[in-house]
């Protein structure tokens, strides 16, 4: 359906919505760029506050993947009018507002409709220099993979909703999902960084798929450098999965060759939606380790190197388990 829209051409368009890109780009000056997206979903937690802080890290996420620094947000607002007191649209808005100003951005309005359910997220804009912007089709072979949170927040998800989370992780599940990717993405391009995404939606595979086709190159994936958050594969062994990773898995299965020792609840945890979920990263081995001892001064923990980017071969995707180097 979206190959049927008339393409976008204007002279300062520099990234556009015919490339699968996070964000898209305009030029402001020969120095300045304008970078945006929009990003918003129903509520995932009950808590308010905390709901409106993970949507609103969720959307912050896509200008870091292109290396850009958030600037303003507005407000997106579906709000089921009689059905929830006027209280926790103010609770929503406000984690929302303390996670924008957090990442040193401002809202400057929004909108907000009735609606079914209640549903919130941001338009985002941001900065960057047109030179410096980080694609998903820049991977070099030879490049390391890094990857910057851990996965698992689809199956937590599930999990939650069953009754089957402990209290503790239950708030190792909040802080993942609130927590901004500004410290990931800070330094990237100095790093020698090529590609660069957020893993949301489509899950590591989907993503990785995505940078592999678009760079022309395959992806391999060491399963046991993966970083996860406690006990997942256990969950997804129990059976605690989604539609959206399912549905994930099909898409990326004629691409990806899955090696010996690959457990199938591995796979779906490879296939696991994401909600403000970390950077996946392309960068020269030589810069990687340097990029990791950074970020765990800067409180990202978790982040791994989780593979390498190869000249293309018949399957985009190789996925093996074999000990960390």
């Amino acid at each position: 359906m979206l190959k049927t829209l008339p393409p976008q051409r204007h002279p300062d368009l520099i990234v556009g919505c015919n490339q699968a890109d996070d964000s898209g780009v305009v030029r402001l000056t020969d120095d300045t760029a304008l970078v945006l997206t929009v990003d918003f979903f129903p509520a995932i937690v009950d808590d308010p506050y905390t709901f409106g802080q993970v949507a609103a890290a969720n959307a912050l996420s896509d200008i870091y993947a292109m290396g850009g620094r958030p600037f303003t947000a507005l407000n997106i607002v579906g709000f089921p009018t009689g059905k929830l007191p006027l209280d926790v649209l103010g609770e929503l808005l406000r984690g929302g507002a303390d996670k924008v100003n957090e990442a040193g951005a401002v809202i400057v309005g929004g909108h907000t409709i009735r609606n079914s359910e209640l549903v919130y997220g941001l338009s985002v804009a941001g900065l960057i220099h047109p030179d410096r912007i980080l694609r998903k089709g820049n991977a070099r072979n030879g490049d390391v993979l890094v990857l910057t949170k851990p996965l698992g927040t689809g199956i937590y998800s599930t999990a939650l909703k069953n009754g089957a989370l402990s209290p503790r992780r239950e708030k190792l599940f909040y802080r993942s999902l609130a927590a901004l990717n500004r410290e990931a993405a800070a330094g990237l391009y100095e790093l020698g960084a090529g590609a660069c995404t957020d893993i949301t939606g489509f899950g590591l595979l989907g993503h990785a798929l995505e940078v592999a086709r678009a760079s022309d190159v395959s992806l391999r994936i060491n399963a046991r450098a993966l970083p996860t958050l406690p006990g997942t594969l256990d969950l997804a062994k129990r059976g605690f999965l989604t539609g959206g990773g399912m549905s994930n898995y099909e898409y990326v299965k004629d691409d990806t060759v899955f090696g010996s020792g690959i457990h199938p609840a591995l796979e779906m945890l490879l296939c696991d939606p994401q909600t403000s979920g970390g950077l996946l990263v392309s960068m020269p081995r030589r810069y990687a380790a340097r990029y990791l001892a950074t970020l765990k001064k800067r409180g990202v923990n978790g982040a791994a190197i989780i593979g390498e980017v190869e000249a293309p071969s018949d399957k985009r995707l190789m996925v093996e388990a074999r000990r960390p180097d």
